[in-house]
């Protein structure tokens, strides 16, 4: 009996109590269902984890075409330093030019021969007249 009776005195008070959970009511706005809560932050995190991988596959395929491309640019290098078969080794050899061939040469203060297609011309040279003006 006093258990009813506590309970009677208990449940006016019982109604006027707040929801345990207010972010729960599926007619308020912005309610999301837990279930595609959950769905959606799985997805989110296996597109993170996805985008890690092919970030690290990437990295790893550039510094294997880098080092290709290097052991390529030595096996080259190489090959064009050996002497050919039956030949004398190749060194590489500055050759002098004295005559300027059908260009104008010209000699600078250190001696190397510097050629010119064009005529030098000075600053402001366009502006020059070179056809005689009459003036009355």
């Amino acid at each position: 009996m006093k258990r009813v009776a506590l309970f009677a005195l208990v449940l006016p008070f019982s109604v006027l109590a707040q929801p345990l959970n207010t972010t729960n009511d599926p007619h308020q706005p912005g309610y999301v269902i837990p279930s595609q809560q959950r769905m959606q932050t799985q997805m989110l995190n296996q597109q993170q984890q996805h985008q890690g991988m092919l970030k690290q596959q990437m990295q790893t395929q550039t510094q294997l075409q880098q080092q290709q491309l290097q052991t390529q640019i030595n096996d080259n290098t190489q090959r064009v330093r050996q002497p050919q078969p039956g030949g004398v080794p190749v060194q590489q050899q500055v050759l002098p030019n004295n005559s300027a061939g059908m260009l104008n040469g010209e000699t600078s203060n250190s001696g190397v021969t510097q050629q010119h297609m064009l005529p030098q011309t000075q600053n402001g040279g366009m502006l020059q007249s070179t056809t005689p003006s009459t003036t009355p």
